[in-house]
């Protein structure tokens, strides 16, 4: 319900305006609203509505009007409202609360916008206050002098805030704006001297200097025609300011500036209705809050004796020229004295009135904080960079991000705790507000958290403004003088954080955040503090906190293994600490088993409404689709990290699409970003997000592992460009998005390794779903990286690799993998197995039809066999196998068994031929494969030298020395450093 006097006399309601009734009963409502809470006594009403001489049963008609509008208001749940029309002896009174008046609202805004130190401010809520009046006050009630006289106070008001937004304006520089407010007002009111003052200056300031003079001329013509008066000085001194300084900025100090900030509601006995009243005083009431308050009731009617209103606007009267035996000429409508001398204006001397400002009643200091929270502990690091961040009188914002669970509200908190505890740093007080930007409650309203910081900075509520601007307004102007520390916990986006930032170089704001809030980064130079899992020590002291520091001390290794299977996180810690201290006869050790088994590692981190899952529950859900959609396919990916590429792969999108998804989630710290454009999720989040997966998930898999596959040969092509493909992609592979350019081989090699535990997670998630055909070719085609780590634990991927090759029937697939696998325990000195593969390689080759893979599956039999001592048979085998690649016509193949051979032959003592088969393979061999290069030198240089040439041996020992060390060939380099060691001194 809200009644309104700035226009039509009103009561509207959420159905809308109640039906008053005749004039007489509008009337009366408007005497009622003009005193509120206040009686108004029979005499003074029957005054207000009979113009001329009152009926005789002016009193009963009266009183009909009252319990009309009383039953009205009783229909309408007025009491719900607060809302009353009580009888008091030979009076009435309208009980209500002032807020749902508009002439209270609109008046409060203006003594509100007189406290602003900021022009912009001043602007909002002038505008606001402005936007109250619908037309002309009281309008619909029976024309009577108290009423009009009533009605032109407010209007004075109006007209003096239209004055004061122009001001504002020009303070801003922007006179167009000025000029715009100020037309309209003048054209209605020519013959008031100060808008016409106004409007000439900011017309010239904003570069209609000819528009200025005019209006300035056209209201002097009309004064003289219509009261016979010159210009009033302040009109003169506009004209001449226009004159002489066209340009200048700073206007001259308005009607609106002037008057004391404690200047509220007009009373009727502060003189002539129609002049701006004087100011009344700060409320010396306890109860009364820190300002002015307006006062209870509006201007009705000039006190006995009183000059009727003039027609117009008023300027400032000056006093008789006691120095000039004339006296001044008076213009009669506006007060101003007339200039004596028009041809030669000067400016007005301000007359300089005392302004009374009592003493505020003191304000308590606030302190909103929570509670400090217990069992704190370390983030040494982190606190100190807090001061750093926070020090400074420049209005320091400083915004602390981390994932969920990280302990960002609490690091605050103290960290707040403990900076208020020192004196002198924020002496006058900390507000705090849960933004609850992640939470299952809705986020509070900007209103709602401005209203809670304005009753903490003691404004009483019937003072709080009504929209969001103007309490804003306010909360700045309160905070612009004080040093404050405002702590905005939990916030969403940039958007939530900035209407709470306070005014003032002195106060400091405190934002956590799980997502960066990079927008306030760049908007409000906020520093940003990043919150990482907490190290080993600190997670130490956090599980000693709750569970004792002897029972802590007692298992280092297994508080250590809890931090990392927790991922640092104080929140899964203090779930943890919690289940460790319901059974006091466990070991922390126990609890570290049960948390390694990952299907139930989330399960374990969850206790009653708090935990892990909760906290990544809450921070998904405000993702943007992308991100989120993105964020359930996580869970499918089989590796550690990802790139923009695997992830378009999982969502079917473009990389650049997919990259944008996996900027919100690193935003949201739902991943971490790492060299190269990869992301990595920490294992909790992992492991949630495989929650999400969606079932099925044999689509998102499929172009997950094709993606693998497609690239996966690619860089083996790219890596060595001159052996053939392994394999052949499936007839229903699908196409991909995009496709990943390798320029060389080291970029391939790069690939393999950063994507080495997705692509051998491929092999398994393939094998799991069914899907042999990719599972056997994703693990062969890693070769190119099986052969630089030889020793790096393949073989369960080449078993893997292998049973899938024999599930899908493919003999060439299964002479390919039980080479490699063979070769691979080989190396490992695993002979006796390696032999059970390597002996059927080359027959599932001849089968298969493929010459080459025949050639490579004879070479490691052979290499194998000479481990065992089986040389001769090593012997045969490696020469089938050049006569085979030589058959194939495959160079590549063929230095292979080449060197190989040379080898054996080296061994057998043949050095002539070792050197024949070495120098034959070398010269097949590119500058690209320095590998195979540094081998086949070191061959020859050992062939060399035992052939009694050891000047050419070292040459070629040199070379292969120093292209080993160039490339990082550790193992070359060493064997051809070994040979060259042994060369004779003198040679």
């Amino acid at each position: 319900m809200e009644f309104r006097i700035l226009g039509t006399v009103a009561v509207a309601t959420e159905t809308g305006e109640l039906p008053l009734g005749p004039a007489k009963r509008s009337g009366l409502l408007a005497m009622l609203l003009l005193r509120p809470n206040s009686v108004v006594r029979v005499e003074q009403l029957i005054a207000a509505l009979w113009e001329d001489e009152p009926p005789l049963h002016a009193k009963a008609v009266l009183q009909s009007h009252v319990s009309r509008l009383r039953a009205l208001l009783t229909a309408h749940d007025a009491e719900m409202y607060g809302v009353r029309l009580t009888t008091q002896g030979s009076a009435y009174a309208l009980q209500l609360p002032e807020t749902l008046l508009d002439a209270h609202r609109f008046e409060e805004l203006v003594a509100l916008a007189r406290l602003q130190h900021r022009p912009a401010d001043t602007v909002q809520m002038l505008r606001e206050a402005l936007t109250l009046w619908q037309g002309p006050a009281l309008t619909g009630t029976v024309r009577s002098a108290p009423l009009e006289a009533a009605a032109l106070a407010l209007e004075e008001l109006r007209i003096a805030s239209v004055e004061g937004l122009s001001e504002a304006y020009g303070q801003l520089g922007e006179h167009t704006r000025a000029a715009a407010v100020l037309r309209p007002e003048s054209v209605a009111h020519p013959l008031r001297e100060s808008l016409a003052a106004a409007l000439v200056l900011a017309l010239g300031r904003s570069g209609r200097q000819s528009d200025a003079l005019d209006h300035y001329h056209r209201t002097r013509r009309l004064l003289a025609d219509e009261l016979g008066v010159d210009p009033g000085p302040v009109l003169v001194a506009a004209y001449r300011t226009i004159l002489e300084t066209p340009s200048v900025q700073a206007p001259p100090q308005a009607a609106f500036a002037a008057q004391p900030q404690t200047q509220a509601r007009p009373r009727p006995s502060a003189g002539p209705v129609g002049t701006v009243p004087p100011p009344r005083p700060v409320s010396d009431d306890p109860a009364d809050g820190t300002g002015p308050a307006p006062s209870s009731s509006l201007p009705l009617s000039p006190p006995p004796g009183a000059a009727s209103p003039p027609a117009a606007g008023a300027g400032t009267p000056s006093a008789p020229d006691s120095t000039s035996g004339q006296k001044p000429r008076t213009d009669a409508a506006s007060g101003h004295p007339a200039d004596p001398h028009p041809e030669h204006p000067t400016a007005p001397t301000p007359v300089h009135t005392p302004v009374h400002t009592p003493s505020e009643p003191p304000t308590p200091t606030p302190n909103l904080l929570p509670r400090l929270p217990r069992g704190f502990s370390g983030r040494e690091a982190e606190l100190g960079a807090l001061d750093q961040a926070l020090a400074g009188d420049d209005a320091p914002v400083c915004l602390l991000t981390g994932p969920a669970g990280v302990g960002k509200t609490a690091l605050a908190v103290h960290w707040a705790h403990r900076r208020h505890a020192r004196a002198g740093r924020f002496p006058d007080g900390v507000l705090f507000a849960d933004l609850r930007g992640f939470s299952d409650t809705p986020s509070p309203e900007t209103p709602t958290v401005l209203r809670e910081f304005l009753l903490a900075l003691g404004v009483p509520a019937r003072r709080i403004p009504e929209t969001t601007a103007a309490m804003g307004a306010l909360y700045r102007s309160l905070a612009a003088h004080r040093r404050l520390l405002v702590v905005l916990d939990n916030a969403r986006t940039s958007a939530q954080v900035r209407p709470l930032l306070p005014g003032g170089d002195h106060c400091a704001t405190l934002i956590t955040s799980r997502d960066r809030l990079g927008g306030l980064i760049a908007s409000d130079a906020a520093a940003p503090v990043p919150l990482n899992p907490l190290p080993p020590g600190d997670a130490t002291g956090l599980l000693a906190a709750v569970l004792g520091e002897e029972r802590v001390a007692a298992e280092p290794e297994a508080v250590e293994r809890l931090a990392d299977l927790c991922d640092g996180l104080p929140l899964a810690l203090r779930v943890t600490a919690a289940r460790l201290a319901e059974r006091p006869d466990g070991t922390l050790a126990a609890m570290a088993g049960e948390l390694a088994d990952e299907q139930r590692r989330l399960s374990l981190l969850d206790i009653e409404d708090t935990g892990v899952s909760a906290a990544l529950r809450l921070t998904v859900r405000h993702l943007p689709a992308p991100a989120a959609e993105l964020f359930t396919l996580v869970g499918l990916h089989t590796g550690s990290d990802l790139d923009r590429f695997t992830a378009a792969a999982l969502t079917g999108t473009t990389p650049d699409e997919a990259d944008a998804a996996l900027g919100r989630l690193a935003a949201a710290h739902l991943v971490a970003e790492s060299a190269g454009g990869r992301r990595t999720p920490h294992d909790l989040v992992r492991l949630y997000a495989r929650t999400l997966a969606p079932e099925p998930a044999a689509e998102p898999l499929g172009r997950l592992l094709d993606h693998y596959l497609r690239t996966a040969l690619d860089a083996a092509a790219a890596a060595h460009p001159e052996s053939r493909p392994c394999c052949a992609l499936p007839a229903d592979v699908r196409p991909p998005a995009a496709v990943r350019e390798f320029p060389d081989r080291a970029a391939a090699l790069d690939w393999f390794e950063a994507e080495r535990s997705g692509l051998e997670g491929a092999v398994a998630a393939a094998a799991g779903a069914g899907l042999h055909d990719r599972a056997w070719r994703i693990a062969l085609l890693l070769w190119p990286v099986i052969l630089l780590r030889v020793g790096d634990g393949w073989v369960p991927l080449l078993e893997q690799c292998l049973a899938s090759a024999e599930h899908e029937e493919d003999p060439d697939a299964q002479s390919r993998a039980r080479a490699l696998l063979g070769w691979v325990l080989h190396e490992e000195g695993r002979d006796d197995e390696a032999l059970v593969h390597l002996e059927q390689a080359p027959g599932l080759a001849a089968r298969a039809g493929d010459v080459t893979s025949e050639a490579i599956a004879c070479v490691n039999l052979a290499v194998a066999l000479n481990g065992t001592g089986e040389h001769d048979r090593a012997g045969l085998l490696l020469s089938r196998a050049v006569t085979l690649a030589v058959q194939a016509q495959h160079p590549p193949t063929e230095a292979l068994a080449l060197h190989h051979l040379a080898r054996h032959c080296l061994d057998a003592g043949a050095h002539e031929a070792a050197l024949s088969h070495a120098v034959r393979a070398l010269d097949m061999t590119s500058s690209d494969e320095a590998a195979r290069r540094v081998l086949l030198q070191t061959a020859c240089g050992e062939a060399l030298a035992a052939l009694g040439c050891p000047a050419d041996a070292a040459d070629l020992l040199g070379q292969a020395l120093r292209t080993a060390e160039s490339t990082g060939f550790e193992d070359g380099a060493a064997a051809a450093r070994k040979v060259l060691d042994g060369l004779p001194a003198d040679r």
